[in-house]
């Protein structure tokens, strides 16, 4: 079944639902070379000025940030947006339940549970938070709207698939990954700020830097964005098909990738036609890798730069091995 939108209510909810999935994709594959420009300020690039009105404290525009995703999840999934009618809320047992609170527990931890314990956080200008609830609106939608879909529904009742066991572990590993790593890091400011090493200088910005030692550190800059790419690659595999037919191309077909008309006629297309089988969890998988592929980059880079002969030259930025 390659176009699942065949199942959903007809009329304004499924033209709006296929505009923000189309647009959503397109606007993070468009924003990816920028983001290899300009530097997102926040964290170690937050800006220098901290007495701008344009700088707000960090947690507490990150915590507000945050919690618009899962508000807009629950709010689109108990909805319904794509149905005839609004179903009953289904058992915690269930599959697509499962999944939303696989994703709301992923939104405890981020949007709540690691800010309220983390020691010191930079500033951040008040542009991230502008996107990062742009971003939450858009995403949190599309996924409580997805999940409570008739498609969904259908895809994930009776014998389950293999991959929806197979996705939610590994869902499961990047969870425990992401919060293992992040601890790593809360632990570095920890000491610092117990032995009064960052109580001036780099206090005053709310943060301190050192050298990650442990878990995936020692192969990568970045293994906190790493598992998160992992979580939600299984998340996308237990709650959705794959958006791509596994058939080989053939060397004939490869010179069209390389055809402007090609990306001309996809930004032409009606919404509806655009790649109907792309989910939004697999369009979140995509758009974060996108989006995070940039900074991990370029907080590589700081890192050798700020630690210089002292970093590990054979740490990669956030892929073993392979970047």
């Amino acid at each position: 079944m390659r176009d699942p939108t065949w199942m959903f209510t007809q009329g304004p909810a499924l033209f709006l639902y296929n505009e923000t999935r189309k647009w959503f994709a397109l606007g993070s594959l468009f924003l990816t070379p920028v983001l290899l420009i300009i530097d997102a300020p926040f964290g170690r690039f937050t800006p220098q000025n901290q007495s701008s009105i344009f700088v707000l404290d960090g947690r507490k525009a990150w915590i507000l940030m945050e919690l618009v995703s899962p508000a807009m999840f629950l709010y689109t999934f108990i909805t319904s947006p794509l149905s005839v009618r609004a179903p009953s809320l289904p058992a915690f047992t269930e599959p697509h339940a499962v999944l939303a609170l696989c994703f709301l527990l992923h939104y405890l931890n981020r949007a709540l549970i690691s800010p309220l314990r983390t020691p010191s956080r930079s500033k951040t200008h008040i542009i991230v938070p502008m996107c990062g609830v742009a971003f939450n609106i858009i995403n949190g939608s599309l996924m409580g709207s997805y999940l409570s879909s008739p498609f969904a529904r259908m895809w994930l009742q009776g014998p389950l698939h293999t991959s929806f066991y197979v996705g939610l572990g590994i869902w499961a590993a990047g969870f425990a990954g992401n919060i293992y790593h992040d601890e790593i890091l809360l632990n570095i400011r920890r000491k610092a700020m117990s032995k009064g090493k960052a109580r001036q200088g780099a206090a005053e910005k709310g943060e301190h830097y050192a050298i990650p030692q442990g878990g995936l550190y020692s192969l990568i800059s970045y293994p906190n964005y790493f598992c998160e790419w992992v979580e939600w690659l299984g998340f996308a595999i237990a709650a959705s098909p794959l958006p791509f037919y596994l058939g080989s191309p053939t060397l004939a077909s490869l010179p069209a990738l390389f055809n402007i008309q090609l990306y001309i006629d996809i930004l032409n297309s009606p919404s509806q036609s655009f790649f109907p089988s792309l989910s939004p969890p697999w369009i979140f998988f995509i758009s974060e890798f996108l989006l995070m592929v940039p900074r991990a980059y370029k907080g590589h880079k700081w890192y050798h730069s700020k630690f210089k002969d002292t970093y590990p030259k054979d740490r990669k930025a956030v892929i073993p091995f392979i970047l």
